[in-house]
């Protein structure tokens, strides 16, 4: 018999998510009532994983003993599961169920309420890789949770185990906090696209390219993370160096011309910090949001 002192959790939606929740709470001590996938041979292969025994189709067939329930499915598919796991009588009276969107709210979840259960979710700040030898993507994140308290005193005490600490944030404002996000990884990913570019057209390529950039932009993080944003800019705009930001705009107009509106955006939006840091005058400022402009 499973002591009722350890939390049983059931996981519906083996991907990436799913998955590494699955892993790593087995292995704080968690039990696991079960795994359910539409794709079968994901909850197998997480079951093979995790020593778990119960694998299905069917998420209320191990989402009735669960005192923690992650849905952990495709966003689109989270509010409708939770809907088929409700009218099947699914969630056990007091029990927590969890979802992890980012951009979802845990009021897509209130179909669970039906059946006495409390809602919230808890999204975690990192990206998941497809790499499962890399130890705990958990360790020393932040989780953003928000719900009903109940659910909150259980998603904070998951993040401890996990290894992680926890952010409340309110429900309304899930939407903002997760843009942040996405500001701040997939849009990384295209900024650094853009010096990558930008750096092969100059005539350096291959694994040069990383090599060259990489210092730059572990200090760049370094500094932020030490002295904050406007202390750690650094470069032309900051400096007011007009003639420098006007060659690379007449540069980049002539090698590489798609990526100078992104150039331009970049550079406008960056004039606002360096007047924040106050290095750069009024005048010069005036001039540089004219030429970024285009």
């Amino acid at each position: 018999m499973i002591s009722p002192m350890i939390p049983v959790i059931a996981i519906v939606g083996c991907g990436r998510v799913g998955s590494a929740i699955a892993r790593f709470l087995s292995k704080a001590g968690y039990r696991l009532s079960g795994l359910a996938s539409k794709r079968l041979s994901s909850a197998k292969r997480l079951a093979y994983l995790t020593g778990t025994g119960r694998f299905t189709e069917i998420p209320w067939e191990i989402t009735k003993e669960a005192d923690i329930v992650f849905l952990t499915t495709p966003d689109s598919a989270i509010s409708d599961t939770c809907s088929s796991i409700a009218f099947n009588y699914g969630f056990k009276k007091d029990s927590v169920v969890l979802h992890c969107s980012g951009v979802l709210p845990s009021t897509i979840l209130s179909s669970a309420k039906s059946c006495g259960a409390f809602i919230g979710s808890m999204h975690p700040m990192q990206s998941f890789a497809l790499n499962e030898e890399n130890g705990s993507p958990f360790h020393g994140i932040i989780f953003a949770v928000e719900g009903d308290i109940q659910a909150l005193h259980m998603a904070a005490q998951i993040t401890v185990d996990l290894g992680a600490d926890y952010i409340p944030i309110k429900t309304e404002d899930k939407t903002l906090y997760h843009a942040a996000a996405v500001v701040a990884s997939n849009y990384l990913v295209t900024l650094l696209s853009l010096a990558f570019r930008l750096v092969e057209h100059a005539g350096i390529s291959g694994s040069d390219t990383w090599k060259v950039l990489k210092p730059l932009i572990n200090g760049t993080l370094s500094n932020i993370e030490k002295a904050g944003i406007p202390a750690a800019l650094t470069g032309p705009v900051v400096r007011g160096d007009i003639e420098t930001v006007k060659r690379h705009i007449e540069a980049i107009g002539e090698k590489t011309p798609e990526l100078l509106d992104l150039y331009n955006t970049l550079g406008f939006y960056t004039i606002g910090i360096a007047e924040s840091k106050g290095t750069l005058s009024e005048e010069s400022a005036d001039i540089l949001k004219k030429i970024t402009k285009g």
